[in-house]
């Protein structure tokens, strides 16, 4: 074992962590997430806005192609008793249908307050609820408006009062279609008007009756009224007026950002085919490269921004995420290798205070004799053994020699006072579950043969060691000495005093035990193919594999198939209970259970132990409490619900199998450097923090991903550039002490702008997405999304504040180009398996591992599965002859919405997790049958897609071998449905069709951001949501930067 800093300890002879504090399975160090800085920099008035059509003071407007039912909004009026608003009846004749109306000249201090709406409770949490997001911004003073649009139809029928009990809402039959409410019919709810029904002209509303301002042309107009926040009980105090909460005056904000018609039509000025979205998938930033050419691939290291605020004011007022994905280990691009530099016998050239290694970005002076740190700007003196001069320019002569020099990313090879201990060997141990459920579901057999195909491709041979051990009601070890001609299994019953019988004998070298080993994984599937046991000593299992690996460290793989039920660590079947759901106490059944698994990590990542849980069950197998021990050793999740080895077996040996072949990182720490003035406060993924800002890594492949947040610690940075270096000491498979080093250089900016426009979607909405897992440890899941959205709408709000005055387009969004996909991906995010609704739609058990994955992958990989692929397949299939060319036509992927399906189509849609093969109703009977054998017309539930004897299975086949090509972290098995099943269909695919709004449940089809942006909960204004950034320049800005 290695640390970075010679003659320092490495590991603490205590667990790291304390006792007495609680730390769940995805918290971090430091602020909770969504939190803010606690200074802020208020921003500029709000600009003059237009009214919403969407509001509930104007009309409907209905999205072409869209069904005609709307469901009606929640009654904003709770007493019956009082009348709706007056409409305008001495409305001027106007100029035209395209006359302006100039904004009344009001100062900036003197904007009028609207007054409340009737009804309007105001908003006062209760004491024992906490608000849903912290709240940092203050209430903003709204801009008189002029309402632009078309007006509504003659005749348009007052809106109906609401009374004090709701309107009742059902449940959809199934997931992904809509639902009717009772009493609803088939039309457009009746919208109150304040225009007159002269249609074609617009006439000025009434003024205020309280408003101490002259009458201007054009009028004072409220903002319409706002439902509150999801989560917060509203409450009205006799006598009292409602307060402007912050929430409320966004959502006020975002209500001028229309999706208008011309006036006097109702024709869309919108194309929907033209809607950008994230169809390419994941794009690796590119604003830096002529800036900085000799950064780091940004495949290693990704900033939510390419630009670090200058002051903490300014840094205030960028509300998304300020922070960095860290890849140490990431694959490296298609031709391209990582230099390994060798100072041997001097040591690695670092700077004596910061201890930052050297790089690109340091300069040398004084003839070559000395070099100035880029990260802390000290005066180092260079080893005699680097010594080189110094050309015309100032350049070391030898500098095209010096890969570290160049390159923003090399591995050094760490000479031997980097190591406390000898390199240790790669380790791989085994610990199944042989219970009657993993007997009966085919997991051993799989597993036994996967393992029996990777021993010749297991990395450090001849060096790496093996052991196995199995475990139902009692525990058995394997003695596997190469002197034996066959194993000996050695059974303790005694779960209370748990002992290693042949402590030495457990753990054998792979090459000289080879005959041994094969042997037992040959006898292992019939070994305990009679064996009816129920039970699960898991935890006994686990406390007998620490007290062998402790000696060495190494990898530990576990396949558990049953809960818990014996000995220490055993756990109870929870999270069954419905009524917990939308409490305070929902977040618990996320947490694990019993403390026994998070001590149990603590000391496996102590001793160098990493631990991979692959779950196996069709029933609750509490990943919450299993996953802790990947959670805090650098491991993984695999999760397989309902596993059958005929169905997901080769789902499971191509995962186990990269998961042994891949190169890894053993006994590794990382630390991430950077300049002055700031500092990485919090950190996010799968590692256990051992200082400040160490991370411990017991092992690291290339499929981890890790997170963290920056702050600022000074109040004004007087640097023009940031440097940033992660440093990953660690141990190859070969037996070798290296140290990976990723550096990179961002500008220091003073405008906001320059922030917005070299933000980074994919960096922001991965740890956007991290920092939402942890967070519903603690909170609801309706609170988490809350705090989501606010964060894009504050965000959004900022930047449309920067150039609405400017372009005069107060009316109107305002984007950046880098920021162009954020809302959809926030609607992705809120919709994911992880974070919609509650009970009943997503199993505890799914959405605990999916929260583990998004944890640990990378960008690439997370923004696919939040916004996967769908292509259409049938033409290719039917094409006569096929090019080379033609393949990569097809995958040219569609939106995400039930407009891109034809039921005479066939479509895969693909979130790098699984395939999912959609028939459409009426597709030709020749695909059907060429693809699906004799069992085209039968139940596809009961449907397997193999290869069949014709040319069309063979272009399907091809077709989605190119797609697990694409990337072979996980295998996509493929799940067939057809048009019309509706359980099956809805929960497959049509409730992941992130873009559209079904069903009457809030948390499968509509997102809470939709009640914030539009104020209701209709579906045309759902529709205005995502498709809110997408108009053309006419109705929506677009700013290229």
């Amino acid at each position: 074992m290695g640390t970075e800093n010679p003659g320092r300890p490495t590991f603490p002879s205590r667990p790291p962590f304390a006792a007495a504090q609680t730390v769940t399975p995805f918290s971090s160090t430091g602020p909770v997430a969504g939190s803010e800085p606690p200074s802020f920099q208020p921003t500029p008035p709000a600009p003059p806005q237009a009214a919403t059509p969407f509001s509930s003071s104007g009309p409907a407007a209905v999205r072409p192609g869209a069904p005609s039912f709307r469901p009606a909004p929640p009654g904003r009026f709770n007493d019956p008793s009082v009348p709706p608003p007056p409409r305008p009846s001495n409305a001027p004749t106007a100029a035209g249908p395209f006359q302006q109306f100039p904004a009344p000249p009001f100062p900036p201090t003197m904007q009028p307050r609207a007054p409340p709406p009737i009804g309007q409770p105001s908003i006062q949490p209760q004491a024992s609820q906490a608000p849903p997001f912290p709240t940092s911004l203050p209430a903003q003073s709204q801009m008189p408006f002029v309402p632009m649009g078309s007006p509504p139809p003659q005749g348009a029928a007052p809106a109906r009062i609401g009374s004090n009990v709701p309107s009742p809402t059902f449940e959809p039959s199934f997931p992904g279609y809509p639902s009717k409410q009772a009493g609803a019919e088939m039309q457009v709810p009746p919208m109150h008007s304040s225009f007159p029904a002269n249609q074609g002209n617009f006439g000025p509303v009434p003024p205020a009756a309280s408003s101490p301002f002259m009458s201007y042309q054009g009028g004072y107009v409220p903002p319409p009224p706002v439902a509150p926040p999801l989560g917060v009980q509203p409450m009205q105090q006799p006598g009292s007026v409602p307060p402007m909460g912050v929430d409320q005056g966004l959502a006020e904000d975002f209500n001028a950002l229309t999706m208008q018609t011309r006036p006097g039509t109702m024709d869309p000025l919108y194309d929907a085919k033209e809607l950008p979205r994230p169809l390419e998938g994941d794009v690796e930033p590119k604003n830096l490269v002529d800036m900085y050419p000799m950064n780091c691939n940004p495949r290693y290291l990704r900033l939510t921004t390419g630009a670090v605020p200058c002051s903490q004011s300014l840094a205030s007022r960028w509300h998304l995420p300020l922070g960095a994905i860290v890849c140490p280990l990431a694959e490296p691009p298609d031709g391209e290798e990582v230099p390994i530099v060798n100072f041997a016998p001097a040591s690695v050239v670092r700077c004596r205070r910061c201890r930052t290694y050297v790089n690109p970005y340091m300069t040398f002076t004084e003839a070559g004799r000395k070099f100035r740190c880029n990260v802390c700007t000290l005066l180092n003196d260079v080893p005699s053994e680097y010594y080189a001069q110094l050309d015309a320019i100032g350049k070391r002569v030898d500098i095209n020699q010096r890969p570290e020099l160049t390159k923003g990313t090399v591995e050094f090879v760490a000479p031997a006072e980097y190591m406390v201990r000898p390199p240790m060997p790669p380790v791989y141990f085994f610990l199944i579950d042989v219970s009657i459920s993993a007997v009966r579901s085919g997991m051993i057999e799989v597993v036994a043969n996967t393992i029996k195909s990777c021993l010749d491709e297991l990395p450090g041979f001849p060096r790496t060691q093996i052991g196995f051990a199995t475990f139902d009601s009692t525990i058995h070890f394997y003695n596997m000495k190469s002197s034996l001609a066959q194993p000996q299994m050695l059974v303790v019953s005694d779960l209370d005093d748990i002992f290693i019988p042949l402590p030495d004998d457990l753990l054998v070298n792979l090459s000289e035990s080879r005959s041994v080993v094969e042997t037992f994984l040959d006898s292992l599937p019939t070994m305990f193919q009679d064996n009816v046991n129920l039970e699960s000593a898991f935890g006994p299992a686990l406390k007998a594999v620490f007290m062998i690996m402790s000696q060495l460290g190494g990898k530990l793989l576990i396949f558990q198939s049953t809960l818990p039920s014996l000995g220490i660590g055993r756990l109870r079947l929870r999270g069954d209970d419905s009524r917990v759901y939308r409490t305070d106490k929902e977040h618990e059944v996320r947490l694990p259970e019993d403390p026994f698994y998070k001590q149990m990590a603590a000391e496996f990542s102590k001793y160098q132990i990493s631990t991979n849980v692959y779950a196996f069950s069709d029933k609750y197998t509490d990943i919450a409490s299993l996953g802790t021990l990947a959670k805090y050793t650098a491991g993984q999740v695999y999760y397989y619900p309902a596993f059958q080895s005929a169905i997901h077996g080769e789902k499971l040996r191509h995962e186990l199998r990269r998961d042994l072949t891949r190169e890894t990182a053993w006994e590794a720490v990382m630390r991430v450097r950077c300049g002055k003035g700031v500092r990485f406060t919090t950190y996010h993924g799968n590692f256990m923090l051992r200082s400040t800002d160490l991370l411990a890594l017991p092992a690291v492949d290339c499929d981890k991903a890790f997170a963290m947040q920056l702050s600022l610690e000074e109040t004004l940075l007087t640097t023009q550039t940031m440097y940033f270096q992660v440093a990953l000491p660690y141990t190859a498979s070969c037996g070798e002490r290296r140290i990976r080093v990723h550096t990179m250089a961002v500008p220091v900016v003073t405008e906001l702008a320059d922030i917005y426009r070299l933000a980074d979607t994919g960096a922001i909405v991965s740890l956007l997405s991290r920092l939402a897992i942890e967070k519903t440890l603690s909170q609801k899941l309706e609170d988490t999304r809350t705090a989501v959205q606010l964060r894009i709408v504050k965000a959004l709000r900022e930047y449309r504040n920067l150039y609405a005055v400017q372009h005069r387009l107060a009316n109107r969004m305002i984007y950046s180009e880098s920021l162009k996909f954020l809302m959809l991906y926030g609607l992705a995010l809120c919709r994911s398996t992880a974070l919609r609704v509650g009970y009943g739609d997503v199993p505890l058990d799914e959405r605990c591992a999916t929260g583990h994955i998004m944890m640990t992958v990378s960008i690439k990989r997370l923004l696919k599965l939040l916004y996967p692929s769908l292509i259409r397949l049938d033409g290719y299939l039917l094409k006569a002859s096929v090019q080379v060319d033609d393949l990569k036509s097809v995958e040219r992927r569609l939106p995400l919405t039930r407009e891109s399906l034809d039921s005479r189509g066939l479509y895969i849609y693909d979130d790098g997790f699984r395939f999912i093969v959609w028939f459409g109703r009426v597709i030709s009977p020749d695909i059907a049958k060429n693809l699906l054998g004799a069992d085209f017309a039968a139940e596809l539930s009961k449907t397997t897609l193999s290869e069949h004897d014709n040319e069309m299975s063979r272009r399907l086949m091809r077709v989605l071998e190119k797609l697990r090509n694409s990337d072979c972290a996980y295998y996509q098995l493929c799940e067939l449905v057809r048009q019309g099943e509706q359980a099956k269909e809805g929960f497959l695919l049509l409730a992941n069709l992130v873009e559209d709004q079904m069903g009457s449940n809030s948390g499968v089809g509509k997102s809470t951001l939709l009640t914030m942006l539009t104020g209701t909960h209709s579906e045309a204004a759902s529709y205005e949501f995502t498709t809110l950034i997408h108009q053309r320049k006419g109705l929506i800005h677009h700013l290229r930067n």
